[in-house]
């Protein structure tokens, strides 16, 4: 039997465990939480860090694995390319897969492949990027060069929380890196994202978004996405281009990119974040009901090394989903669902039950649950959607 060494353990990634077995892999997990969820659906488990390069490889060589996936997960992205890259096995070039991961180096290949980029610099002192300040204009985001979700992420519109603004990126940075970058405002009322999956270097499915925000919660965090994204045409051309002209110039060959760009008020693309991997917040499930094809599955065999057969459909429908969040700690109580939103509702997974303590929403892990909508028409989609905190209320106590 063929054995698949899978990076991370957490609810949303239990899916690409039970996949690899439903396709006749044994399956090998590594995370270094104690209680993590998917140490009871993987064959054989090891408390090792998904970070931690070298014990990873020497857990993949032990195992004999064929495959290496790290599953809707950045910071594991690049211990699963470097492994495989050791063991020869599938895998895209791991010096590609490092520079998706860390913001400042992203910054610096767009800039040395003339695509937009916002004025940048990295930084692992802080007294550093104060004596620099003067080279950008405000505002600027202040956030850890390899985080995601918006962790530790803070726009700034003067400088005097920048010492704050710096120490709350680090407590998110693996490495203790920040970067400070000019801020990109939108033309278009959502920055454009989801997961392309491409297969020998062609994107065979563009799973292009909107991307919601709540802004009066957290502008900066994802709230949700919604399914078709209404750019124009002639923009939207554009946006595919950037997509391909990046993924061609780092050699990208197979598997699941996660996207993020906007389209400011001339028109002009900007990527803001590409990473190695399916998107979190149960992005491929959305797709799966958008295109009738399984992401997660297509993943799977990308990691190892299988000729990947993608046929997707036309989308007979609009679809979205929603983060449930909310503005204050608190315990959780239940969720109080409207008509319309009952109407619409075609699945949700709520990761707490009564009781639990919820946090508020500062970044993408505090998520609580995500609903799935499917609608018949934009407009339907659209109206409900600008009234979603009203459709739908976290109950606290």
């Amino acid at each position: 039997m063929k054995k698949i060494l899978l990076l991370g353990g957490s609810a949303q990634q239990i899916v690409a465990i039970e996949t690899a077995k439903r396709l006749g892999y044994y399956t090998v997990l590594c995370d270094y939480l104690t209680d993590n969820p998917g140490q009871y659906h993987a064959d054989q488990f090891y408390l090792v860090s998904t970070t931690d390069k070298e014990a990873v490889l020497e857990i993949a060589k032990k195992e004999n694995v064929n495959g290496v996936l790290a599953y809707a997960s950045d910071p594991a992205a690049p211990t699963a390319a470097y492994v495989a890259e050791q063991l020869g096995l599938p895998t895209n070039p791991s010096e590609s897969v490092d520079i998706l991961c860390n913001k400042d180096r992203f910054r610096d290949f767009l800039r040395e492949n003339h695509f937009n980029s916002p004025r940048s610099d990295g930084y692992t002192d802080i007294e550093a990027a104060i004596k620099e300040t003067a080279q950008f204009r405000l505002p600027v985001i202040v956030k850890p060069v390899d985080s995601s979700g918006s962790k530790g992420a803070t726009v700034l519109y003067s400088w005097d929380g920048l010492r704050e603004a710096v120490d709350f990126a680090l407590t998110f940075s693996r490495s203790k890196r920040f970067i400070i970058e000019e801020f990109i405002e939108k033309g278009y009322p959502y920055i454009i994202g989801g997961d392309v999956l491409v297969s020998d270097g062609e994107v065979k499915i563009w799973g292009l978004m909107n991307c919601h925000r709540d802004n009066m919660v957290n502008p900066l965090v994802p709230v949700g996405k919604s399914y078709p994204p209404s750019l124009d045409a002639g923009i939207m051309d554009e946006v595919k281009n950037v997509i391909c002209n990046i993924i061609s110039k780092l050699g990208f060959m197979n598997g699941a990119v996660n996207v993020e760009l906007i389209v400011d008020k001339n028109g002009s693309v900007w990527p803001i974040d590409f990473g190695p991997r399916c998107g979190g917040n149960m992005i491929p499930n959305l797709l799966g009901y958008i295109f009738h094809v399984d992401v997660v599955e297509l993943s799977v065999l990308a990691a190892m090394g299988k000729s990947l057969e993608i046929h997707p459909s036309e989308p007979d429908a609009c679809y979205a989903t929603h983060n449930l969040h909310v503005a204050r700690n608190g315990s959780f109580v239940r969720v109080d669902y409207s008509e319309d939103a009952l109407k619409y509702k075609i699945d949700a997974n709520v990761y707490v039950k009564e009781g639990d303590l919820v946090a508020y929403f500062d970044n993408a892990s505090k998520a609580i649950g995500i609903i799935f909508f499917r609608f018949d028409s934009s407009d339907e989609m659209n109206r409900f959607l600008e009234s979603i905190n009203e459709q739908i209320k976290i109950i606290l106590k």
